[in-house]
């Protein structure tokens, strides 16, 4: 007898070995209709398998249904399998190389003699699902190696056969046919293709095989799929709303700011973009000053040798900008933290100095794949709100704590109140001593207890020189950016020298914490401009008031309300064109901004401005004075 233990503790007898889908046709028909594979054994050792697979011993099963998470990535990867089978029904000299899930969806790359047009996309989308009407049975199979690879090389798909020539010679591999085509895979899968009802193919892009530019360019196909109708059409509507809010667009729309193909990667920042970049780095700025940093700036370019010291020439020397001069090797930086450590090395430092904070607004530059550009999102050369923490290790936990409770701050204050914080702990491969180890893994997570944070796990994931909080934000639409974090560094300090005196007047290396609030300014303003949907907050907006009159009779009245609204540090633009009121409202509406000062005749005679704020709310008429005091309170209190 062979017994099945269930998620709710009973447990089901089986004469001899019995599959996933009959343990589930056992306990209901419902279950083994609505099955999409089972998760069999117990805690971290759990695996997911299919439904056919067949225990042979006593062990714990759940059954996966659309309802679980599994269940969706299962359905995601198998529309992916379906993607990759209705191309070759349509394109037969099409290869299929990959084809993996990614967040909402999945993608597979096609080697294809021409590029796919969006009729080859709706033709390819229109195929699946008659592909999957058909509800043909999904089957498994394993096969050695290097059968495997002469079964590929057979069908002319030399791709797939590449990457199973990768695989260890002695190994099996598992390859799943649905009707007349078989792709490589690990699995699981779903039973049939009739579980696969809710999906849409979004776009095509260009891809390079496994990644390297310098491989031949593949055609990605991107698509979604979710467990039902109404899910699918949410997730759409979600993305015609971030079309809305896309920062390229509004960049545009309000003239932020560009990107030039004369300096790919690089923002070129217009007046009106530069003023909201000045309104987010003066706010920083006073944060440093704040809360005990000390400002500081670093070189761009730095000699290869700290580089090598601190194991980023060999280790990211592809990501670096570099340059030579005078026969010595340079590069751009590509972050802050060496040279605040060679700032930290001059002079002596006591324990009496430390903790010792670092900021700086630090321009770097990473050599970015072309193809990873997007936006201001994703660039060559950024700035960060850089900061780094010289302390003892007794001292890590009270810089911890104070950072989080900062960082929840600045993000309340920048419009973000939901924060998901995740702790990532010591790896496999690491330095340190294990009791260091545990002081700064209780320190980070003691950090958040103490702002009352809820907190995630993530085994291993820490970096080899220490622990981190990762700290990410989730805005108007769901979506999740992470912006801050904060490192437990033992190794860098120790490779560059950094020592302070100690009590006992010997010499000790300082532990070093790096942490930034929003991570790089360029990403983060972009991410403000999606959040807000490009009317931002008075205090960040580069235009927050406008002043119009109605004919030319006012004009001269509202060049007298501009200058004292400008006066009381207000940014003002004056409109008195001769156009009419209805118009330059209209117009300066789709600007975003915050304050429209409307002024005729009556306001003129009376000293007067009748006040518009944006979403055309009537704030009516008040005396110059209480404008003025309206947008200072709302700057002060960042609303």
């Amino acid at each position: 007898m062979i017994s099945i233990q269930l998620p709710d503790g009973s447990k089901r007898e089986f004469p001899g070995p019995v599959t996933v889908a009959e343990v589930a046709a056992s306990i209901g028909a419902g279950l083994a209709k609505a099955a999409l594979a089972g998760r069999v054994g117990q805690g971290d050792a759990a695996r997911l398998v299919d439904t056919s697979y067949r225990m042979e011993a006593d062990t714990q099963l759940a059954i996966v249904t659309e309802k679980d998470a599994d269940g969706l990535d299962i359905i995601r990867h198998s529309t992916a399998h379906l993607l990759a089978y209705a191309v070759k029904e349509l394109f037969p000299e099409a290869q299929v190389t990959i084809g993996p899930t990614i967040e909402d969806g999945f993608y597979y790359d096609f080697a294809y003699k021409r590029p796919f047009t969006p009729e080859d996309l709706a033709a390819i989308e229109k195929k699946m699902a008659e592909l999957a009407k058909k509800d043909e049975k999904v089957e498994r199979k394993v096969l050695p190696r290097d059968e495997a690879v002469s079964y590929f090389k057979g069908l002319g798909e030399h791709y797939k056969a590449e990457i199973i020539e990768s695989i260890p010679a002695d190994q099996d591999v598992s390859l799943y046919s649905e009707g007349g085509f078989t792709d490589l895979c690990r699995g699981p899968h779903v039973p049939s293709t009739g579980k696969l009802k809710h999906f849409k193919l979004m776009k095509v892009a260009g891809a390079y095989w496994r990644g390297d530019h310098r491989n031949e360019q593949l055609q990605r196909v991107y698509g979604t799929a979710w467990t039902s109708k109404e899910d699918l059409q949410q997730y759409l509507t979600r993305l015609e709303e971030a079309e809305k809010r896309d920062h390229r667009k509004l960049g545009r729309e309000l003239d932020l700011f560009h990107i030039d193909d004369h300096a790919p990667g690089v923002v070129f920042w217009h007046p009106k973009g530069w003023t909201v970049w000045q309104a987010v780095e003066q706010y920083m700025r006073q944060v440093y000053r704040d809360n005990g940093y000390q400002e500081v700036k670093g070189p761009q370019i730095i000699d290869k040798a700290l580089w090598e010291k601190t194991g980023h020439w060999d280790k990211y020397r592809e990501n670096m900008f570099t340059t030579e001069s005078e026969k010595r090797d340079y590069a751009l930086k590509p972050m802050n933290c060496p040279g605040h450590i060679l700032i930290f090395n001059q002079g002596i430092k006591s324990y009496r100095d430390l903790p010792v904070r670092y900021g700086e607004f630090g321009q770097c530059h990473r050599n970015e794949p072309t193809g990873g550009l997007h936006g201001i999102m994703r660039v060559r050369g950024f700035t960060q709100d850089d900061g780094h923490i010289f302390c003892t290790e007794d001292q890590i936990l009270d810089e911890c704590v104070a950072f989080t409770a900062l960082l929840q701050k600045v993000y309340t204050d920048f419009g973000f109140t939901d924060i998901i914080y995740k702790v990532a702990t010591r790896p496999e491969k690491r330095i340190g001593s294990d009791e260091s180890w545990d002081k700064a893994e209780q320190a980070l997570m003691a950090s958040l207890k103490a702002t009352g944070s809820e907190f995630q796990i993530a085994p291993g994931d820490g970096a080899f020189y220490g622990p981190k909080i990762e700290y990410t934000l989730k805005d108007a639409l769901g979506r999740h950016w992470q912006c801050g974090t904060i490192q437990v560094d033992f190794s860098m300090p120790e490779r560059l020298g950094a020592e302070y005196v100690t009590e006992a007047s010997d010499r000790k290396h300082p532990v070093m914490l790096h942490r930034a609030i929003l991570g790089s300014l360029e990403r983060f303003i972009g991410i403000l401009i999606e959040q807000h949907a490009g009317a931002l907050p008075v205090w960040l907006a580069p235009v927050q008031a406008v002043v119009l009159n109605i004919t030319d009779a006012q004009a001269d009245y509202a060049r007298e309300v501009a200058a004292a609204l400008t006066k009381a540090g207000i940014r003002t633009k004056l409109d008195t064109r001769n156009e009419k009121i209805t118009y330059k409202i209209r117009e300066h509406a789709m600007q975003k901004t915050p304050y429209f000062i409307v002024l005729g005749d009556k306001e003129r005679e009376a000293g007067t401005v009748a006040v518009r704020a944006r979403g055309n709310q009537d704030l009516g008429v008040m005396p110059l004075q209480q404008l003025i005091s309206t947008i200072e309170q709302a700057v002060a209190e960042r609303r």
